[in-house]
């Protein structure tokens, strides 16, 4: 299975579509990324990151209803995890 990760543009670095990245705040844990598929993100953008490719950008209201799903995912892992 293949996950991407939704995280906040804070920072881009370099003018080479292809080669531009971005620092992405995945919840307080900030990881360098490549932004060679979205050549028109600006900072502050909401971003889909997968295997170190930013892939698509989010509407906020995309990205909390997104963000709300994990979040319910990993409580419910978590009741799983502790009836075993």
């Amino acid at each position: 299975m293949c996950l991407a990760v939704p995280g906040r543009v804070t920072k881009l670095e370099g003018d080479d579509p292809l080669l531009r990245t971005a620092l992405i705040d995945f919840g307080g844990v900030s990881k360098r990324v490549s932004m060679a598929c979205l050549p028109d993100a600006q900072l502050g953008d909401t971003v889909l990151v997968h295997a170190g490719v930013a892939i698509t950008r989010l509407t906020d209201a995309d990205a909390d209803r997104l963000h709300q799903l994990l979040d319910e995912a990993a409580s419910k892992k978590s009741v799983e995890s502790a009836d075993e």
